[in-house]
Formats: C-alpha cells, structure tokens, sequence
C-alpha cells in the first residue's frame, strides 16, 4: 500500500481556506481506486505549537495505481483546485506504508 500526503500549513485566511479545503476533499472522493482517505486537523507538537493546520492522508494500493488516479481527469481537477492556495502553503510527498495492522515490530 501506498500513500499519498499532503501537510497544509496554518493559513492567514482560515474562512478562505477552508472552502477550498472542502472543496478539495469533495474532488479527492471522486478520484478512482481511493482505497482509503484520512482527513487530520493538527491539534500540536510535543513542542508546543505546529506550523500545520492540517494533514490529508490518501491510500492507494500501489504507486501505479496512485499515479493512474493522480492522472485522472478528478485528479487533475483536484490538483487544480490545490493551485487556488498560496505557494509554499502546503507540502506534498509519497510514501510506502509498511505497518497496516497492530502497529507492533516484530
């Protein structure tokens, strides 16, 4: 499995990014193959404050699979709808995701 993630940082805005926050969310469901979608609101850091306001976490079954949704027509509108923030306001990465269940090394 694999996952797609994106860290928004604290908007100056709040009013103005939530609607496109929202909006966004409701483009990332239209988007095939989501396997699943974890939507954050950062509450802090064991340091106090954090410079994030939210994470958006959406799961795909392998990197083909997330790139094939990511270059579909929902996709790009979602992607499009993303140009509408601030550059610098959000951070995007892909990762593997090694531990589904239990969480416990072995």
């Amino acid at each position: 499995m694999v996952k797609f993630s994106i860290l928004f940082r604290k908007p100056d805005d709040l009013e103005a990014f939530e609607n496109i926050y929202q909006d966004f969310l409701a483009l990332i469901e239209r988007m095939p193959n989501v396997r699943r979608r974890q939507a954050n609101t950062v509450l802090g850091s064991p340091f106090g404050e954090s410079p994030y306001y939210r994470i958006l976490e959406v799961y795909f079954d392998d990197y083909a699979i997330l790139n094939t949704s990511l270059l579909s027509p929902a996709g790009q509108e979602a992607g499009g709808e993303l140009r509408r923030l601030h550059p610098g306001s959000f951070e995007m990465f892909f990762a593997d995701v090694y531990e589904e269940d239990g969480g416990r090394t072995a």
